[in-house]
């Protein structure tokens, strides 16, 4: 017996683990136990293992070096969490999404389905901005929600395009699950948020090819927005109009800069026109020139802010200008700006903040530390063998690897969010899929696709919570109709989150069918196949066994030099009388 459980004690410790956590232990807590407890009881049975236990009491020494080195305490990349998290909320207190939403549901309100197109697309904004899937529920549960039961949509699909939207944080860079995924596979996080932004914005298209479906099938269940409602009034042309001027005058910039800045000259170009059309709109508004409708106005105006933030950001670690830690700090400081420009930035926000971005922050930290105490001792059991083993055996090589392996995280995200997945499931895959050759980005990417769907999972779905604290529990009058709006059930938001679950198993097939989406962050790969070398042709030379070009005989090699006499330094050599040429018609003589 006790030589049963000292051979398979990898299978029993991680078994243990899941039983802790479907108990409801902390995270953090049952990773450190459970590797504490298994360190003790393998090193008792190290005797009867037959080598499968490498466990020693000294080796415990080896804990303050991983919680203080470059893994834990001292990582660098895991220092833009606590950056991209304050900007984050900060961004969320200064009215940012509300704007938004208000902004782009009258641009798309006169459309059937232009409120959820409105959430898709602010939802993706959110994403690309905060990062963060609770800021961006709850504001646009708060916001959208009482709007679009206002104008009559089908609660289920409300629910569930306001909880699927707002988890496109997950995906999108700067999404805080991206950098811990890299972190866990070792790899860049400039090289995963570039391989994830395809993949995000491809999520984004299918949402919205869901209401365009909708809008089709179920008409009734999408809505437009009532005559009366559009509070901005029309003006798209004038918005059309602005983009063009904004166009002009941004080719114009960088016809005129592209001699002196080069590479350069188009993003300085774009970032002249925006600006100019931006200064216009806001001169526009206070001074009231009305050269743009009110439509043109607000959307500019309103659009403009952000979308600098997320070149801020993103911008610059795309074009390997700052680390994603240092992009962070400057998103942190945008959204500062941001929040004082709207005069909504306070010292009780600030506050709140950093209350927030500590909690959060030290959430990851206890995790990751039990996450280390954890693989330490796993590891000493050579569970990462077994793993490996287990994971290698399956049917079906490459492809049948990364459909076991979604298949295990999909069914474990009922359970387990996704930072709980990202440091105990992740560490164990990636040595696997590296062994069977898969890069480490594309696998990153999958996974953080599927992890997304643990928050829109019931029964224990963060989205669904989120949503369901600011969603309203009981009838109500609503301010503006003085209609009274029946409340949506728990069960009309899980109804509502299953399509989009869908979606996102369809989104996890599609990126292992086309790799590309994401192996593009590589750039343009060379096939050497199609390389053609040619080799330099010399006067006098050709290739070995063919005659000269141009026909007639080799030349004859030069003739040895004459070690007899001294040598000449500038003077000419003397003449010296040719050899005899050797009579080939007769046999040789060797006498």
């Amino acid at each position: 017996m006790m030589e049963f459980i000292a051979q398979n004690m990898a299978p029993i410790m991680f078994a243990s683990l899941i039983i802790f956590l479907l108990i409801g232990y902390p995270v953090a807590f049952s990773l450190a136990a459970n590797g504490l407890m298994f360190f003790f009881i393998g090193v008792l049975l190290s005797p009867y293992s037959g080598g499968s236990i490498n466990l020693a009491w000294p080796l415990l020494h080896a804990l303050p070096d991983n919680f203080y080195g470059s893994r834990v305490m001292s990582n660098d990349t895991l220092l833009a969490i606590p950056f991209f998290t304050f900007m984050g909320i900060v961004l969320e207190r200064s009215g940012m999404a509300e704007d938004l939403l208000d902004t782009i549901g009258q641009l798309f309100g006169p459309i059937r389905g232009g409120l959820a197109y409105a959430v898709i697309f602010v939802g993706a904004l959110l994403a690309a901005t905060t990062g963060v899937v609770a800021a961006s529920v709850i504001a646009m549960g708060l916001i959208s929600l009482p709007i679009m039961l206002r104008y009559g949509y089908d609660r289920r699909l409300a629910a569930g395009v306001i909880a699927a939207s707002g988890t496109l944080a997950q995906i999108i860079p700067p999404s805080l699950v991206l950098i811990v995924l890299a972190d866990q596979l070792g790899r860049s996080v400039g090289d995963m948020y570039a391989g994830a932004l395809i993949p995000g914005l491809v999520l984004t298209g299918l949402y919205a090819l869901y209401i365009l479906i909708m809008s089709i099938v179920r008409p009734a269940s999408v809505p437009a927005l009532p005559l009366e409602a559009r509070t901005l009034g029309h003006g798209v042309l004038s918005l059309l109009a602005a983009l063009l001027v904004s166009v002009a005058i941004s080719y114009a910039a960088y016809y005129y800069l592209a001699p002196a800045h080069g590479d350069n000259a188009d993003i300085l170009g774009a970032t002249v026109g925006v600006l100019f059309i931006y200064i216009v709109a806001i001169a526009d508004k206070r001074l009231n020139f009305n050269m743009m409708s009110r439509l043109a106005q607000q959307v500019i105006i309103v659009l403009i802010p952000p979308l600098a933030l997320i070149f801020l950001v993103l911008g610059t670690i795309f074009l390997g200008i700052a680390t994603p830690t240092e992009g962070g700090a400057m998103g942190s400081v945008g959204a500062l700006i941001m929040a004082a420009a709207k005069g909504r930035l306070s010292l009780d926000v600030v506050k709140q903040a950093l209350t927030s971005t500590t909690r959060l922050s030290s959430f990851v930290l206890f995790i990751l530390i039990g996450a280390r105490v954890f693989s330490l001792t796993f590891y000493g059991v050579n569970g990462h063998i077994w793993v490996e083993h287990l994971l290698t055996s399956l049917p079906g090589g490459e492809v049948g690897f990364l459909i076991g392996v979604n298949i295990l995280v999909f069914f474990l995200a009922f359970f387990l969010d996704f930072f709980e997945l990202a440091f105990i499931i992740v560490p164990l895959l990636a040595p696997a899929a590296d062994k069977l050759g898969i890069d480490l980005i594309w696998f990153g990417v999958l996974l953080g696709v599927n992890m997304q769907t643990s928050f829109m999972h019931p029964p224990f779905g963060f989205a669904l919570f989120y949503l369901r604290s600011v969603a309203a529990r009981v009838p109500y009058l609503d301010r503006l109709t003085g209609k009274q709006i029946a409340p949506v059930t728990t069960g009309q938001i899980y109804w509502g989150a299953v399509p989009f679950v869908c979606i996102q198993v369809i989104m996890i097939g599609l990126t292992i069918a086309f790799p590309q989406m994401v192996m593009h962050y590589k750039g343009t790969t060379v096939d050497p196949g199609t390389i053609d070398y040619k080799v330099p042709e010399v006067p006098g030379l050709s290739p070995l066994g063919a005659p000269p070009a141009g026909g007639g005989t080799a030349p004859a090699a030069p003739a040895a030099p004459d070690l007899s006499q001294p040598p000449s330094f500038g003077d000419t050599p003397p003449v010296q009388p040719a050899a005899p040429q050797p009579d080939l018609s007769q046999p040789p003589s060797f006498n």
